[in-house]
């Protein structure tokens, strides 16, 4: 088998995933696709990730995308997440990942809801009570409307001491089954109140469905132009599938297996064997949560020994300072919104000129506005005093 140095991944990232400013592209469509799919658990890190990527991108070009144009849309698919995917993998995702996860949802709601007293077919019939109340609403509602005029959506379920789901709980499988779907955005850039809307009037039209085999695999074909060579193991988590459905689609896209520095075996496209030559040094900051931090689950070729100050307990990524393919630390804002780096180990000072160009470029892009975030890491927190 061809070896694919730790060298050769870190260079195709650089390349595929947009970060080399030589292969920055010019819109949010296209940042997105470079990744698959954009992490948007957080609001802003769909914005920061496209402007570590997108030369020029404002948060207004990235608006237009996700509710003008609508040629990006919200999505929550693999692992429980909410990502942004591009409208055309969209019939993918819905059979597949989705599928998987509102199968998960539905069964944990009803063990919760038995457990509440609630009738056997709560989720059913709030579910179309939802859907006819937006019937006659193209433009959507927000939560805490729809709330209001579907009193059975209105209720409290306690799982567990401290542990209470409510109306937010069947919008989400409404929208894992593709029913409804995250529209306008009422908030700015940074906060995620959406106005929930039919997914036929958000779209117009909504695609036909592909069956869940065909939508992994186009997934899977994805990610492999995206990421790899990943492993099966890195797939059945990013996927948040199986083996089985991973090896299915690897056999139907005639993957190629490589070797990598690891020992580990992983795997291409057979349209993408040929060597990727070294991009030239560059520098990256990337927000909380971004896809290529999240991208594999072995991550020992650009993190080093740096993953635990870098992830919380849980496996969220906090923001992460990039040379040429490596993680060597992260970054931070002071109070005045001026964006710093922290480094957790020595590089040379062309690299520290690189990453305070990209600092100052963050900074100005900013304008002053501070980011927050729940996934903040060690690394970014304030030392002790």
């Amino acid at each position: 088998m061809r070896r694919v140095t730790d060298d050769e991944r870190r260079a195709r990232l650089a390349i595929r995933h947009a970060l080399a400013p030589a292969y920055w592209v010019s819109s949010p469509e296209d940042a997105t696709r470079a990744m698959t799919v954009l992490h948007a658990t957080e609001p802003p890190t769909v914005y920061l990730s496209c402007w570590a990527r997108v030369s020029g991108v404002k948060p207004g070009d990235v608006d237009r995308a996700l509710y003008d144009d609508r040629t990006l849309v919200k999505q929550l698919a693999m692992r429980r997440t909410l990502f942004v995917f591009p409208r055309d993998l969209l019939p993918a995702a819905w059979p597949s990942a989705s599928a998987r996860v509102a199968g998960t949802e539905r069964a944990r709601m009803a063990k919760d809801g038995a457990l509440a007293g609630l009738a056997p077919d709560f989720l059913d019939l709030t579910r179309a009570e939802v859907l006819s109340h937006l019937s006659d609403k193209p433009d959507g509602r927000t939560a805490a409307e729809i709330r209001r005029a579907v009193p059975m959506l209105d209720v409290k379920v306690a799982v567990s001491p401290g542990s209470v789901w409510g109306a937010s709980r069947v919008l989400t499988h409404l929208g894992l089954t593709a029913d409804i779907v995250r529209g306008t955005n009422t908030g700015g850039w940074h906060v995620s109140r959406p106005r929930w809307t039919r997914m036929s009037d958000w779209l117009g039209e909504v695609p036909p469905w592909v069956d869940a085999e065909a939508g992994y695999r186009e997934i899977v074909r994805r990610w492999l132009y995206s990421f790899g060579p990943g492993t099966e193991d890195d797939l059945v988590w990013w996927l948040g599938s199986t083996k089985k459905v991973v090896r299915a689609a690897l056999a139907a896209l005639a993957a190629v297996p490589v070797t990598l520095d690891s020992g580990a075996t992983g795997w291409l496209l057979p349209s993408d064997v040929d060597e990727v030559a070294d991009p030239g040094p560059w520098a990256a900051l990337l927000p909380v949560l971004d896809p290529t931090v999240m991208g594999w689950q072995g991550r020992d070729f650009y993190l080093g020994p740096h993953r635990d100050p870098l992830f919380d307990r849980t496996g969220n990524a906090g923001t992460t300072a990039w040379i040429n393919g490596r993680v060597v630390g992260c970054w931070v804002q002071d109070a005045a919104g001026v964006v710093e780096v922290r480094l957790l180990e020595k590089i040379s000072a062309a690299e520290r000129k690189a990453l305070n160009a990209e600092a100052a470029r963050l900074t100005a892009w900013l304008g002053g506005f501070r980011v927050s975030s729940v996934y903040a890491s060690a690394a970014m927190k304030p030392a002790p005093v």
